[in-house]
């Protein structure tokens, strides 16, 4: 089950369409306190040149051997996946997907995994063994995956939507409005979860780790056309910690220029990059081709070759 799960978001995640805003179907079933969500529309990304690039790179065999089983194919069946947590504990979490689902075959595939099932207010729920992550279809559109108390959670929701803050749900139709993908926290990502260490940079010692540590909440969106456009923006507690980070980030572009002086891609990305500080808040931006993305993200073997020569 883990591994239909995985496949299914994974192949969604790779896809986004340009939708006015995240499906109100799916965020009345997010939870109430909910700090962390991404969402990725589907819909119209399969006509889009950079989708089908990444469509091109994709050869999902377990996938295609589920809708040959099924006749659900996630590659035209899901319009969008969203994902939410509210960071109560580390491995828990919601993921629904809103498609077209056939749910008696689907059901039949999965019961003949290493699962058990458990009906919940009339809903049947596929969980692991150890009973600690499950999926349910709460409809032939809606499919919910996640630990086992948030997906209960969600089918409870069904007869009683949660009701989400208003300033939340402006922030998400601003940022569906203006990304194919996107993703946001309103807490301070270090209260999510045990940060990692920084990695070390000369001269910083913790600084790196100190400083980053100041943002309250972040967001992000990916826009795909012609060029692949990418924006962030953070709040960090005070103006000068939002400096201190910007800067720190552009230290680490510089850095990533200079090592990478012999690839044209490495360079084009960073020369692409814009950092800045405006008051607590710090602001991200790259543009790029999508060609010059699509080289990035798959080098040519030739360049590469090149580069080796050359040293």
């Amino acid at each position: 089950m883990k591994a239909l799960i995985a496949s299914t978001a994974a192949l969604a995640a790779l896809f986004s369409g340009v939708l006015s805003a995240a499906d109100p179907q799916l965020l009345n079933l997010v939870m109430p306190d909910v700090k962390v969500m991404a969402d990725i529309n589907v819909e119209q990304a399969k006509t889009s040149p950079f989708g089908q690039f990444v469509l091109a790179q994709v050869q999902p065999q377990q996938l295609m051997q589920i809708a040959a089983l099924t006749g659900f194919d996630p590659s035209k069946d899901v319009n969008e996946l969203l994902v939410a947590g509210n960071g109560a504990a580390q491995h828990s979490g919601l993921a629904l997907v809103l498609g077209n689902f056939n749910v008696t075959a689907i059901s039949a595939l999965i019961a003949t995994q290493k699962v058990v099932t458990e009906t919940y207010h009339g809903v049947t729920i596929f969980e692991n063994t150890q009973k600690e992550a499950g999926l349910a279809f709460l409809s032939s559109s809606i499919a919910a995956a996640g630990d086992l108390t948030n997906v209960k959670a969600a089918i409870d929701r069904v007869s009683s939507p949660s009701i989400l803050p208003a300033s939340l749900l402006g922030e998400i139709g601003q940022l569906s409005a203006a990304n194919d993908a996107w993703a946001l926290t309103t807490v301070p990502p270090s209260s999510l979860k045990q940060a990692a260490a920084a990695p070390a940079i000369p001269g910083l010692g913790n600084g790196a780790e100190n400083v980053l540590g100041t943002v309250q909440s972040a967001s992000a969106g990916v826009k795909f056309g012609t060029n692949v456009v990418m924006t962030a923006q953070a709040q960090a507690d005070t103006a000068q910690n939002a400096t201190a980070i910007a800067g720190l980030i552009q230290l680490l572009v510089n850095m990533a220029q200079l090592k990478a002086a012999e690839q044209p891609q490495v360079q084009a990305l960073a020369k692409a990059l814009t950092v800045s500080a405006t008051g607590a808040t710090i602001n991200i931006s790259l543009t790029l081709p999508s060609t010059q993305f699509q080289e990035l993200l798959q080098p040519k073997a030739g360049a590469h070759h090149h580069a080796r020569a050359g040293q």
